[in-house]
């Protein structure tokens, strides 16, 4: 009973959200308790929730202030060079600005970091997709995915978590792994290329050319203030098609819906203006210096995440802002992002506590991995990387390598299944992992990008799954896995 009330419950909640019947928030605190009450646990909610709380505690800690650091690191200037040079490469063409936002977040990747990489990405590329009218749920489709596969270096969790629980070296496991990843990587770019055209077709053709002399005549064009410097603008050649948003050939409508709400403001955009007045072009060095040594910590693993970033925030405010009304103004200005976030995180806290506190997820892994044939068992790593990618995105991390993975291993071992194999095959389902309701990170994406969580859960879902499946054949035929 608890094993289909457990899959009821994240069908509820997945349908709910993408259908927009209800809110995310709502989503994840009331179908849980609904839940709860359904299998008679009704009357230990409150322990759940608290449980569920404390765990998430620390995450929606380093959710907050890593937002208020980033927010703060873009009001001074610190990405002001990286929009200019991703302008200059991707030249205002789409399919060139969509491989862009993959490379960017495969690279801020390297950090193990799924929040830092989504606030960076979404920093750079938001003000180009806003201005030239082009899909946001394709800019966190491409960064999700490119983050999932980056996921599994040792430092980002699941591979650690995998070597834990099996008690093995976690370098055993991730390097025979780099070529299937790299594969993997690939995919996303080829990925970003196909959508990145689908989006150029949609759009029609782009140029940027050089701002006029004073007095001349000028055909009416998009002028992009602050990303490529006042003197550049983006020209739609004639013969496009159109600068209309609509579904576009080959498209879904709720691909572009997101965008469709923002193209008549421009305020995420004049967040890069050149000459605001928030900018500290003397401090800029000081910031460049404090996100690296920042960053390095963190790999490092020099104090907890939330403190690093408590810290960070708290010394760029005071350095670039020391008057008191000027760190106020800022803080207010990053409050609404802070509290989105936050506010979804412990929201999930309620959806993970009552999943693993009534025994729904438990009972669901046992009868998967109950579910398969005896047959199967000198397949069990070929297994296991299938599972892993409905499983990772229905259970968290933990959940799914304390609780699943040593099950599997065991099974595997019984027919000659070596656990470095079954280990490898748990990373697969990474990719569509990063999008999992679960991932405190992915409300950072969609929160920053101002993207609706259903419609980044629609488009994304099935170039993720994809991916994997990518990875997961690449390790066959490279007899990784």
């Amino acid at each position: 009973m608890l094993t289909i009330l457990g899959f009821a419950m994240i069908a509820t909640f997945l349908v709910l959200i993408m259908l927009k019947k209800m809110s995310p928030i709502a989503a994840l605190v009331l179908i849980p308790a609904l839940f709860c009450v359904a299998v008679g646990q009704g009357a230990k909610l409150g322990d759940y929730v608290i449980d569920g709380v404390g765990n998430l505690a620390p995450t929606a800690a380093m959710l907050m202030f890593a937002i208020v650091y980033f927010g703060v690191m873009i009001d001074v200037g610190l990405f002001d060079p990286i929009v200019r040079g991703i302008l200059r490469f991707c030249k205002a063409d789409p399919m060139r600005i969509v491989v862009g936002t993959a490379v960017l977040a495969a690279i801020v990747s390297l950090d193990g970091d799924g929040s830092t990489t989504f606030m960076i990405t979404v920093s750079a590329m938001y003000p180009l997709y806003k201005r030239l009218r082009m899909s946001l749920v394709v800019m966190t489709g491409v960064a999700a995915t490119a983050n999932g596969v980056m996921n599994t270096l040792p430092w980002g969790g699941p591979t650690a978590r995998a070597a834990t629980a099996l008690k093995l070296d976690a370098g055993d496991i991730f390097v025979p792994m780099i070529p299937a990843l790299g594969i993997g990587l690939v995919a996303v770019l080829l990925l970003a290329v196909v959508l990145g055209r689908r989006e150029r077709k949609r759009l029609g053709m782009l140029t940027l050319d050089e701002a006029p002399a004073t007095g001349t005549a000028v055909e009416p064009e998009t002028v992009l203030v602050g990303a490529g410097g006042s003197g550049d603008r983006i020209r739609r050649n004639s013969g496009g098609a159109g600068t209309g948003v609509g579904t576009g050939a080959g498209g879904d409508a709720a691909e572009h819906r997101a965008t469709d709400e923002d193209t008549d403001t421009d305020e995420g955009f004049k967040g890069l203006d050149p000459d605001r007045a928030t900018l500290r072009p003397k401090l800029y060095w000081f910031n460049a210096g404090l996100t690296i040594a920042l960053l390095t910590a963190m790999i490092m693993e020099l104090m907890p995440i939330p403190v690093l970033f408590l810290l960070g925030a708290a010394l760029a405010l005071t350095v670039n802002f020391p008057h008191m009304p000027d760190q106020r103004a800022r803080i207010a200005a990053h409050a609404d992002n802070v509290l989105n976030v936050s506010g979804m995180v412990f929201a999930a806290a309620v959806f993970t506590g009552v999943l693993s506190g009534t025994g729904m997820v438990q009972h669901m892994a046992d009868w998967l991995v109950g579910a398969i044939p005896d047959g199967m068992g000198p397949h069990m790593a070929i297994v296991t990387g299938i599972l892993s990618i409905p499983l990772t995105y229905f259970m968290s991390n933990d959940g799914f390598y304390f609780g699943v993975v040593p099950v599997l291993a065991e099974a595997g071992a019984a027919h000659g299944v070596s656990p470095l194999e079954i280990a490898r095959a748990s990373l697969v389902g990474q990719p569509l992992h990063m999008s999992s309701p679960l991932v405190p990170a992915v409300y950072v994406l969609v929160g920053m990008a101002k993207v609706e969580f259903g419609d980044h859960t629609r488009f994304t879902v099935k170039w993720a799954a994809l991916t994997s499946l990518v990875v997961l054949c690449a390790g066959l035929l490279f007899g990784i896995i």
